[in-house]
């Protein structure tokens, strides 16, 4: 049987679709990396009253990595947001998460080091979907996403940093987490203000 031109590029299209979909999440690379080095094989197994003491290594490594992500989409989105943003509101708060989170992301990184944590250089999956949906968007609706998505994220932010505060094992993690939870209270803050009056542009 004789196979078209025709749908000989349309299944080429597929395994393009298929690869681009498939592309690995920078974050569980990172965490396969750190699970390697603790000698773990399999996470799911890994009990939370474990004897051996890996649990928390690989709790730590895993609040790391997602910080690192959700960090770096801080800036990289901040900086485009404020290029891009209509409203001085959102054009502020996004110069000042490049300002901060800048600072934070180098503290973040010289913790992994010390720590030998390898962490993702490239923003996760769930990173690079907020930095897709909102730049998405043009004009006011751009700023008024931008704010939606921050007011999630540093809800969420907040939660894992007092559940790193609350469960690691490490000194050192912990103080940094402790060191950055009130700036991410304090960008909760300024969010939930600004959010009302960009939600109002027109």
């Amino acid at each position: 049987m004789k196979t078209s031109f025709a749908t000989l590029l349309s299944a080429a299209a597929l395994l393009v679709a298929s690869s681009c979909s498939s592309k690995p999440d920078s974050v569980e690379q990172a965490q396969q990396i750190n699970d390697a080095k603790l000698g773990i094989k399999d996470r799911d197994t890994v009990a939370m009253n474990s004897v051996n003491g890996t649990e928390r290594p690989a709790f730590d490594s895993n609040f790391l990595t997602k910080a690192a992500s959700g960090g770096m989409l801080e800036v990289q989105l901040g900086q485009q947001v404020a290029q891009k943003a209509t409203t001085p509101e959102a054009k502020s708060f996004a110069q000042q998460m490049v300002t901060d989170h800048t600072k934070a992301n180098e503290e973040l990184k010289a913790l992994a080091a010390k720590k030998n944590i390898t962490l993702p250089t490239t923003l996760g999956k769930d990173q690079q979907e907020v930095y897709d949906k909102v730049l998405a968007e043009k004009g006011v609706d751009l700023d008024k996403k931008y704010v939606s998505e921050m007011l999630d994220d540093h809800q969420e932010d907040i939660k894992a940093y007092q559940e790193a505060v609350a469960k690691t094992s490490d000194q050192d993690v912990r103080d940094f987490a402790q060191h950055t939870l009130p700036t991410l209270e304090a960008h909760l803050g300024m969010v939930q203000k600004i959010k009302p009056v960009v939600d109002a542009k027109k």
